[in-house]
Formats: C-alpha cells, sequence, structure tokens
C-alpha cells in the first residue's frame, strides 16, 4: 500500500488519516446497525462528516473512534435512524 495522502475529487483540500478512520467508523457502526439507507439523505450525511473532519488529530483509539461517532450520529440528528 503507498503512503500516499487521501484525496476525493470533489474536495478542495486533502484529509487527514483521523478524518479517515473516524468516517470508516461511522460506515462501520451504520453498516453494523443496518442502517445504511440513511447514507441516502444528503442533509445528514453532511451534518455527520461535518462533525467527523477536522477537530485536533489525537490519539486514535477504539473508545475514540466510538466516541466521534456517537457524537456525530447526535450532530446529524434522527434522519431515517
Amino acid at each position: 500500500m503507498k503512503n500516499d495522502r487521501l484525496r476525493f475529487d470533489r474536495h478542495t483540500r486533502p484529509y487527514r488519516a483521523v478524518d479517515a478512520l473516524r468516517l470508516e467508523s461511522l460506515l462501520r457502526h451504520l453498516v453494523d446497525g443496518g442502517k445504511l439507507s440513511v447514507l441516502g439523505a444528503p442533509e445528514w450525511v453532511g451534518r455527520a462528516i461535518g462533525h467527523l473532519a477536522g477537530g485536533k488529530n489525537t490519539w486514535i483509539t477504539n473508545r475514540a473512534l466510538r466516541q466521534a461517532t456517537a457524537e456525530a450520529m447526535a450532530k446529524a440528528g434522527p434522519g431515517s435512524l
């Protein structure tokens, strides 16, 4: 695996590894909970991802990822959950 920066074609900046790990945690939580349908709600996704991106680049632990995921889902609101 190359050690390149993560880039997405519709975003103006590269994402940090911590942002990708937080996104992966959110997606895993949605898959495990059978809640993937919320990904069809752009407003919900925007709020959740907006909360996950940025912030401090702290140590990444399972506990920290679970907390960030829970906070992002709470910030995004009930949506289709």
